[in-house]
């Protein structure tokens, strides 16, 4: 998400760099590639306008009239005006009462069903909450077993009553949710292709019967400039307290979420970012606009690190690394954890610089990646935990059990010593990196 948006700016500071000041005439050219850049991301064109102004106004400043680098200055207004239009305070989901209730509501096929799903896994797991799942879309056919399938596969109950009234069905899961010691209710609606009078008037019904703490609209971020009045009907009628942003990692360029917040003032809270059902992340401005900027999200990468890696077995393999005792079996190991954490292209993107050093345009081919794990799959555990006892028959029946060849098991092994060496310098802090 946001590849294009980030390339487009990034074409637009590099011309700064060659400034020795910034003035009316040199910014004119600069401003014009944001404006271009926001609008093909589909952000919406008052915002644009607003936006380039403000930025045109701090970029002819005194502050970067004087400054000796003025791309930089100028990257800093970029991300300060973009943090204005996202929301500069990251605005948390209620989690105070008990039980806490909790609405999704939205248009057909924006993917409430699935979100909401996502949402009761991270409840459990970060809030440490006991949620509930309430079923209340009576109409569109297999939708109430659609979610007890997603409810099955995280283990987390769902409450339904058939087609009963939606009204009453929510009634009944608050009292059900008190007697069993839920306290996070989180309810799932009907959807229309579009917003109608029969729709809202359920849902208001909803709100007004059991008075949500959260009503949360699931909007699929790939909408385009609609989302403003999809927002907009919602929020008219439903006192609306957040967002959650669908498909972001998809084909989508990202202007929805910029449009959204400073549109309609309602926050995003979170953001669907792959199709499984971890997917989903709280919305953060700060690190989604140094996503944007090419400024990298380190948080966001320990986050998805601790969420897979235990904690005894990292502290295992850094004392293994300090006394050169690392092997293969570790490497396995480390491997399945990396896997767990998405597309490898994607974290790479997530490095600080990673845009200067090149890593956002590296290609890394999973054939080559299965192929890796495959070979060292066919090692016996001694083999793993002993790499110099490989020799040429052992590496013929390796080579022969992972599909691959000689050559490509002499390879991962010469690459497994080399970087087992230089962790046990880094991990002794006796690392430097070549001048």
């Amino acid at each position: 998400m946001f590849e294009d948006l980030g390339d487009r700016l990034d074409k637009a500071m590099s011309k700064i760099k060659g400034y020795g000041s910034i003035t009316e005439d040199n910014i004119s050219d600069v401003v014009r590639e944001v404006r271009l850049a926001l609008l093909e991301a589909d952000v919406n064109y008052k915002v644009v306008k607003e936006f380039t102004n403000k930025v045109k106004e701090k970029a002819l400043g005194e502050e970067v009239k004087k400054s000796l680098k003025p791309d930089e200055v100028f990257l800093k207004i970029l991300k300060d005006e973009l943090l204005e239009l996202l929301g500069t305070e990251k605005v948390e989901i209620e989690t105070k009462y008990n039980p806490t209730l909790l609405m999704l509501v939205g248009l057909q096929g924006s993917g409430k069903t699935t979100t909401i799903g996502k949402l009761a896994n991270l409840l459990r797991k970060k809030y440490n909450k006991k949620p509930l799942i309430v079923a209340c879309d009576i109409y569109r056919p297999a939708a109430i077993e659609q979610l007890k399938t997603i409810g099955k596969s995280l283990g987390i109950e769902v409450f339904e009553e058939g087609k009963k009234n939606p009204v009453e069905i929510v009634n009944d899961a608050v009292d059900y949710a008190k007697e069993n010691g839920y306290n996070y209710l989180l309810v799932d609606t009907a959807g229309r292709l579009q917003i109608d009078e029969d729709l809202m008037q359920e849902l208001i019904n909803i709100n007004e019967s059991v008075k949500m703490h959260e009503i949360l609209l699931v909007l699929d971020s790939m909408i385009g400039q609609d989302a403003i009045n999809v927002i907009t009907g919602f929020n008219e009628k439903l006192p609306l307290t957040g967002v959650i942003l669908t498909k972001m990692d998809g084909d989508t360029r990202g202007g929805v979420a910029i449009s959204a917040r400073y549109l309609t003032n309602v926050p995003i809270k979170f953001v669907g970012t792959s199709e499984k059902l971890d997917g989903i992340e709280e919305f953060d401005s700060e690190r989604m606009v140094g996503r944007i900027l090419g400024m990298g999200d380190m948080m966001g990468l320990i986050e998805k690190a601790e969420s897979v890696m235990n904690e005894e077995d990292a502290e295992e393999s850094l004392k293994k690394m300090k006394k050169g005792k690392y092997d293969l079996e570790d490497f396995l190991k480390q491997f399945k954890t990396i896997k767990k954490l998405g597309s490898l292209e994607g974290l790479l993107k997530m490095i600080p610089g990673a845009k200067k050093m090149g890593l956002t345009n590296v290609q890394i081919d999973p054939k080559q990646v299965a192929r890796i794990e495959a070979i060292v799959l066919s090692m016996t555990p001694s083999e793993r935990k002993n790499p110099d006892i490989i020799k040429a028959s052992r590496k013929e029946r390796i080579a022969k059990g992972s599909g691959t060849s000689v050559q490509e098991v002499n390879k991962l092994l010469k690459q497994f010593e080399e970087s087992k060496k230089m962790m046990k310098m880094m991990s002794n802090g006796n690392f430097k990196m070549p001048m």
